[in-house]
């Protein structure tokens, strides 16, 4: 018996509860919670729906559930239930029920886990949208691997999702990339205000050699911005980063947007003149100043293309702007909000500015500065080539994006389980050889008796194995992937204490055994969750290691 369908349990007992008691059912919630105690001793699972719905509904709470366990105890697979402090109840499956969880992950198979609790929500989700400038750098990357593994734990719990790259071609530092790859071009220094390194050397010459008679900024502007865009988006792709969209800045001035969102700001009455320029009222809806919009000389700011953006986004039908923004962005998000509040929407509704801190690649306690072609900075290459894709998506991930984190080279690189990577990855690995070795012996799955699955250990595998899709829905719904990722290294120790103590296939000249089977079914669920755990974070599952 999977949580939810425990859960479905609890609602339909409780809907029995309160049409014998003549009670309104509108007050039951549309779905119910049930948890894990902390505390084995407290039964299998807790629910605190009679106190939740009790004073709603005008009764004690300890005497609706008692009404509640006498109902809940009729259905399918609950062993026992019965009443703890003012109104909890503790319930108890059957070992038989438990089990068949089993069989549910390795039928449902990549399926598992996913649900619908966000559809209806069609999310426009913006990360990295590093400017043109540069080589994607180890801050941007770790909004690459956040970014992608909320778009993929959105995508499975039901929401529609755009992956969306915002291509700063307009501005003062594409201006000032172009005159550095000119001076780069001609042997001169670069700009006072330029861009320095390797890559600025390479484009240049890149461009000399294409158009050998140019020395003009726009001929290293054009080709310039082609040239780096073009690495960021296959670094990215080799990352496995990819984006349904590409939006360029340049398409909101060529199509006139900036007007129109003026114009829309204007209508609602939050703009006005001063010294020559248009400002918005921005400080109306909480931000600490008002923002110019339009400057004196006819020259739109920032703030008009991030108008004309969220505009564009809004008009395109997105329900939901969600725009991943780095540390050094932290002042955005309240003009980002006042900005929506100006256009009439409701900022708690269809805006969210995800703060990213800052990374550090570390050795020896120390930051480590390798890059050969951007000075100190560290970018996606050096980082892909310290730690390993897998090792680096998966490290990025596993933190909280509102913390700082040191990345240690030779913890996130070693073959030990102090690595949670590697720890998890290891499971994966063994369970596929689990199963290889049961087809050497010639044992497959075959029938299947969930019953057998009584031992403590089991228990607390196939428990673990029932929370994976709260875990993933919970990380979506609160946009944290690392909840993701500390659920599948607990269930990697969950699966060592098991296979530990619970053999799995026969020793020797052993006959196999229908619990032999039954294991083999539990093992096969289980890769079945870290592979789709981990696919969720953007990981492999390897076969071997």
């Amino acid at each position: 018996m999977t949580p939810a369908k425990l859960a479905e349990a609890v609602l339909t007992a409780a809907h029995a509860v309160f049409a014998a008691r003549g009670l309104d059912a509108s007050l039951l919630p549309t779905t119910a919670t049930v948890e894990r105690p902390r505390s084995p001793e407290h039964g299998d699972y807790a629910s605190n729906l009679a106190m939740q719905v009790a004073k709603k509904a005008g009764v004690n709470p300890r005497d609706l559930a008692t009404d509640l366990v006498n109902e809940l105890v009729k259905a399918d697979g609950v062993a026992s239930a019965e009443i703890a402090g003012p109104g909890f109840i503790n319930i108890r499956v059957d070992a038989a029920a438990v089990g068949e969880l089993a069989r549910t992950i390795v039928t449902a198979g990549a399926e598992y886990g996913t649900s619908e609790v966000l559809k209806g929500q069609n999310i426009n989700l913006e990360f990295v949208s590093a400017n043109p400038t540069g080589p994607v750098h180890i801050g941007a990357v770790r909004w690459a691997a956040v970014g992608d593994a909320l778009s993929r734990l959105l995508r499975a719990s039901g929401a529609s999702v755009t992956n969306e790259y915002y291509f700063n071609d307009a501005g003062s530092q594409i201006d000032r990339f172009a005159r550095s790859l000119l001076a780069a071009a001609n042997g001169e220094e670069a700009p006072e205000d330029g861009y320095v390194g390797e890559y600025i050397t390479d484009i240049a010459a890149t461009i000399r050699a294409e158009h050998p008679g140019a020395n003009d900024v726009e001929t290293f502007r054009t080709h310039g911005v082609e040239l780096m865009f073009a690495e960021i988006k296959q670094s990215l792709a080799d990352f496995g980063v990819h984006f349904d969209v590409y939006f360029n800045e340049k398409d909101l001035h060529n199509k006139g947007e900036l007007d129109a969102a003026l114009k829309r700001l204007t209508d609602q009455g939050n703009t006005f003149e001063r010294d020559g320029a248009v400002w918005v009222r921005t400080s109306d809806f909480g931000d600490d100043k008002d923002r110019v919009i339009r400057k004196s000389d006819g020259d739109w700011t920032y703030f008009a293309a991030d108008c004309a953006y969220y505009l564009d986004k809004r008009e395109r039908g997105f329900t939901k702007v969600v725009i991943m923004l780095g540390a050094d962005h932290h002042g955005y998000v309240g003009r980002l909000r006042a900005m929506v509040s100006c256009f009439g929407d409701n900022p708690d509704e269809t805006l969210e500015v995800p703060i990213g801190q800052m990374v550090n690649l570390v050795r020896d306690g120390q930051p480590v500065r390798m890059s050969k072609r951007a000075g100190t900075i560290v970018l996606l290459a050096d980082l892909v080539e310290a730690l390993g894709v897998d090792a680096s998506r998966y490290a990025l991930a596993r933190y909280s994006s509102d913390s700082n984190i040191d990345l240690d080279i030779d913890l996130w690189t070693s073959a030990s389980r102090e690595n949670p990577v590697y720890r998890v990855q290891y499971v994966a690995a063994r369970t596929a050889s689990v199963a290889r070795n049961a087809a050497d012996l010639g044992l497959d799955k075959g029938d299947f008796d969930p019953a057998l699955l009584t031992h403590e250990k089991e228990l607390e595998l196939l428990k673990a194995l029932g929370d994976y899709p709260a875990t993933v829905a919970s990380a979506a719904a609160l946009r944290a992937p690392h909840r993701l990722a500390h659920y599948l290294e607990e269930l990697a120790g969950t699966y060592h204490r098991w296979y530990d103590v619970c053999r799995v296939l026969p020793m020797g000249d052993e006959p196999a055994t229908d619990t032999n089977r039954a294991r083999l079914w539990l093992n096969t669920a289980t890769r079945t969750v870290i592979a789709n755990g981990l696919g969720l974070l953007g990981v492999t599952a390897p076969e071997r290691m």
